[in-house]
């Protein structure tokens, strides 16, 4: 006789999802506060057992992966409910701005340009821009978020040697990201360091073929002497670059921070 150890296997019983009572139960358990240590409908094994068909991946692992997916974008919080289906078309301008949007993150790869839209403030072009990058990055494709000043400021951060980053880490995440949204650009004030970080990271993508979507306030026209352009922000030569880069869409409309501020207000008086 064989002097080896035979290998006891630990087996667990799932219970017939054909069950009314099993899919409320698993329903309960998505909808609760407070998550418990095993899933009642894989039994923390990933996978779910279809009676008479086999096994998938169950739902609590894909909820899972999809929300460390949307984490690794680096989306802020604040726009966290952006989506397509929530964005608010208005004027003629915002129609054709989310047309562009939605067709880009279902054609990509098979486009050319990125976006650069551009507006006075409120008029929706972060959220057209989050929405993209949620829509590909469920498509699964490599996507980052980056507000300009906040890069910057990271960039600034590591020059500093008591952090633990580097520029050289920081840029690379820029750069290697297949679709990168860089919000608020131009807002900066252009100084020389500002424009040479800005070429360096258009000019690398610009280079590299990546998809680049910008969202800026500042327009190429000047409705006033004193009021400056997206060219007077960023320079000549990157302006020049970004019409290559991208489709530019100016989108209008009214500010919509100002009508939930009255309707807050409203509901204050109550």
């Amino acid at each position: 006789m064989s002097s080896e150890k035979a290998t006891i296997h630990q087996f667990r019983v799932v219970p017939n999802p054909a069950e009314d009572s099993f899919a409320e139960d698993f329903q309960d358990y998505l909808d609760s506060a407070e998550e418990p240590e095993v899933c009642p409908l894989c039994f923390g094994a990933g996978m779910e057992v279809i009676v008479g068909k086999g096994a998938r991946l169950c739902e609590c692992r894909k909820q899972k992966s999809h929300s460390n997916q949307i984490e690794k974008v680096k989306i802020p919080r604040r726009y966290e409910n952006c989506h397509f289906q929530s964005y608010k078309v208005i004027s003629p301008s915002q129609q054709k701005a989310y047309g562009y949007s939605s067709k880009l993150a279902m054609e990509y790869p098979a486009v050319d340009q990125g976006l650069l839209l551009m507006g006075t403030c409120g008029v929706g072009k972060t959220h057209l821009a989050v929405s993209i990058l949620k829509a590909l990055t469920e498509r699964g494709f490599s996507c980052l978020f980056y507000e300009f000043g906040s890069l910057l400021k990271q960039i600034q951060d590591s020059y500093n040697p008591n952090t633990q980053s580097s520029e050289l880490k920081i840029l690379s995440n820029i750069f290697d990201a297949e679709i990168l949204v860089l919000d608020e650009i131009g807002a900066s004030k252009p100084t020389d360091w500002v424009r040479d970080t800005m070429a360096h990271i258009i000019n690398t993508r610009y280079n590299d073929k990546k998809l680049t979507i910008f969202t800026t306030n500042y327009l190429d026209e000047k409705k006033a002497e004193k009021e400056e352009s997206l060219e007077d922000r960023v320079g000549v030569r990157l302006r020049s670059r970004l019409y290559e880069m991208c489709r530019t869409i100016k989108i209008e409309g009214h500010d919509f921070r100002k009508t939930f501020d009255k309707t807050t207000q409203i509901k204050k008086s109550r």
